[in-house]
């Protein structure tokens, strides 16, 4: 029987990556929640095929579209997925086991949300150093867990005092197939970003653009060893520090404009 689980997802578009997502899932909950904002491609029909409920809406942004989403599930426990991530086999079992011994890996009835690691896959392989660990809160008691963060930063946390718990097993992220399209998809986010941390106030210098974008290479490739992935490491490495270098410079020059939307003329 499926288990007492709603899986929130959000997509546009995505019907090159949601089959394997709808693939993991087969049987595992009771029901599919999906927020789609426009979809033109195959994505709705195949949503449609594997039973889930589409709920049309225009796009809010990441942080308001998924907790639209989660707040449509009617289960007790929702698994929150992106559009172009997977469960893997061993990460389905844990979810299993745990719910049903009532949602407490340990027995204790505090748990009100499990993370999970997320791994990139890439050209064939996953990268095992890259951006690792990456554990995120995905799997939450219905009604303990919100989502916040600045766009496209999007955070699930939890609302109530509940412990968070991890699961082992490991949560696919087929982000991107070529670096071509992450480094593409990077100029959106960093456009995004940029908007949202001067909607906060926030500012950036010359000086931190270049102290961030250093930082961000030197955390992968030194920190979390992504020169062991080998050259998938190292060019997602860079693809990362290229989308914290963005983020400031569009940042830069936002903060530097006068309200007519024209940069400031210095003499």
């Amino acid at each position: 029987m499926p288990l007492p689980l709603s899986v929130a997802i959000v997509c546009k578009n995505n019907a090159l990556t949601i089959g394997r997502t709808l693939d993991s899932i087969k049987g595992l909950a009771a029901e599919i929640v999906a927020v789609d904002s426009g979809s033109t491609d195959d994505t709705i029909a195949m949503l449609e095929r594997a039973g889930a409920r589409v709920i049309r809406s225009t796009w809010l942004g990441h942080v308001k579209t998924k907790q639209m989403a989660l707040e449509q599930c009617t289960q007790a426990w929702v698994l929150c997925l992106d559009s172009d991530e997977s469960v893997e086999p061993d990460l389905a079992r844990e979810i299993e086991r745990v719910l049903a011994a009532g949602g407490c890996a340990t027995g204790e009835t505090s748990v009100g949300g499990y993370e999970v690691n997320r791994k990139i896959f890439y050209a064939g392989r996953f990268l095992s150093h890259t951006y690792q660990p990456e554990w995120r809160l995905r799997l939450v008691r219905k009604g303990a867990a919100a989502w916040g963060g600045l766009d496209p930063h999007d955070k699930l946390s939890l609302i109530t005092g509940a412990r968070v718990a991890r699961l082992s097993g490991d949560l696919r992220h087929d982000s991107w197939s070529t670096i071509a399209e992450h480094l593409s998809k990077q100029v959106g986010h960093a456009r995004v970003s940029a908007e949202s941390l001067l909607r906060e106030g926030r500012r950036t210098s010359g000086l931190r653009l270049v102290i961030s974008t250093t930082g961000a290479l030197f955390k992968q490739i030194v920190l979390r060893s992504a020169w062991r992935d080998g050259w998938r490491g190292l060019a997602a490495a860079g693809s990362a520090a290229a989308g914290t270098l963005m983020k400031h410079v569009i940042l830069l020059e936002k903060q530097n404009q006068d309200p007519s939307g024209q940069p400031e003329q210095t003499s």
